[in-house]
């Protein structure tokens, strides 16, 4: 068995946690350099740079990241190691890790992790964010029990990993009030030339739009593009132009003053669970699925509302 110095991890730990060599020193009162040599020491074990600097700032690399994801469970089972000796609560919860492709509006990701939420045994669910590439090496790698993304795993991608379709909805375009009010009357052609906040090209949904609206002979005037939905939405609230969201967040656009123009159902978005087996175990991604296969998609409608032209 090849042995890991739990010192020098325990240092890279610290310093990961802080962002900064010279805070994690102080915490552990050793100098920055003698730190620096600790975490050397370990990046040379491994064989791989565990930080990179970036805008004078330390960030974790994607080793980095593997490696303090590990590293946060070691620690934190040692300390509820002590307290169970000592006689006081463990209060042991297993760890859900997710990876979230930035694709996946932040309500849907929500609502089907939250059956995981709700299972039995009690879950620690950690969230993060990459891209498609890097959340797929993490889940072969064992870093992520699962993956939810907007498209499935391709044949281009050299990971044994499998495709579950959590479900699928239309598109509904939405705007601030006094926006949709100018282009509801005639949608879609009230589009053509209005202002639009569309996602980034690399996105499927951009495609899919973009086909509708050359079927639909309308040619909107792109303001602005975006890999974050979240902050498409913040620029849409301030007026800036209608955009286009998954039909199953309707409900929530309401609930934010957003207003609806129209429906555009042949438009879909799709939503998958990613995972290293076939026949899953995790009792979070069991529940996950389960509730995907029991009810309509994430609680809403799986075609088009009954208001859709």
């Amino acid at each position: 068995m090849e042995w890991l110095n739990y010192h020098h991890l325990h240092y890279f730990w610290r310093v990961a946690r802080r962002g900064s060599i010279r805070q994690a020193a102080a915490e552990l009162l050793l100098s920055p350099p003698t730190l620096s040599a600790q975490i050397a020491s370990l990046e040379d074990h491994l064989g791989e740079k565990l930080f990179e600097r970036s805008r004078g700032r330390l960030t974790l690399t994607h080793a980095g990241r593997t490696v303090f994801t590990y590293a946060d469970e070691i620690f934190s089972l040692g300390q509820e190691m002590v307290g169970a000796v000592r006689g006081q609560p463990a209060g042991r919860l297993l760890h859900f890790r997710v990876g979230l492709s930035p694709a996946l509006p932040k309500r849907i990701a929500y609502r089907l992790l939250e059956p995981a939420l709700d299972s039995t045994p009690p879950m620690r669910v950690v969230c993060s964010t990459h891209q498609p590439l890097n959340l797929l090496a993490e889940l072969a790698g064992g870093a992520l029990d699962l993956v939810l993304s907007d498209l499935p795993m391709g044949p281009s991608y050299r990971v044994r990993a499998f495709n579950h379709l959590l479900g699928e909805c239309g598109t509904v375009f939405c705007a601030r009030a006094d926006v949709a009010r100018r282009l509801r009357r005639r949608f879609p052609q009230s589009l053509d030339g209005a202002p639009v906040l569309l996602p980034s090209s690399d996105f499927p949904l951009r495609r899919d739009l973009e086909e509708w609206f050359d079927a639909v002979h309308v040619h909107p005037a792109v303001v602005a593009e975006f890999n974050d939905f979240s902050l498409l939405r913040v620029f849409a609230e301030a007026g800036r132009g209608a955009f286009a969201a998954p039909a199953a967040v309707e409900k929530e656009m309401r609930r934010a003053e957003l207003r609806v123009l129209g429906h555009a159902p042949k438009v879909r978005s799709t939503y998958f669970a990613i995972t290293v087996e076939k026949k899953v175990k995790h009792p979070a991604v069991v529940a996950i699925l389960e509730a995907a296969r029991s009810r309509s998609f994430c609680g809403g409608p799986l075609g088009p509302s009954a208001d859709s032209p």
